[in-house]
């Protein structure tokens, strides 16, 4: 499951703010407001993962715990 700071750094590499994750997910604002601040533990798995594509088709890489601690990173672009 992505982590509330992934979810954070995401927004800031993409210059999204709360709202435009809101629209682009169609989770409520409330709810992104929410999962920012206290972590997605009550969040439905639908509700984490309209979150996680929204920000994966925007091209988001999460990059899981692997010593360093979980992460983001922009995709790269492909040539063309």
């Amino acid at each position: 499951m992505i982590e509330s700071s992934q979810i954070k750094a995401a927004r800031a590499m993409l210059d999204w703010s709360q709202q435009t994750l809101a629209d682009k997910s169609g989770v409520s604002l409330p709810t992104i407001k929410r999962i920012e601040s206290a972590g997605p533990g009550r969040s439905s798995l639908d509700t984490i993962n309209a979150i996680k594509m929204a920000l994966e088709t925007a091209g988001i890489e999460f990059i899981p715990e692997n010593g360093g601690g979980p992460g983001v990173r922009l995709r790269e672009k492909s040539a063309g």
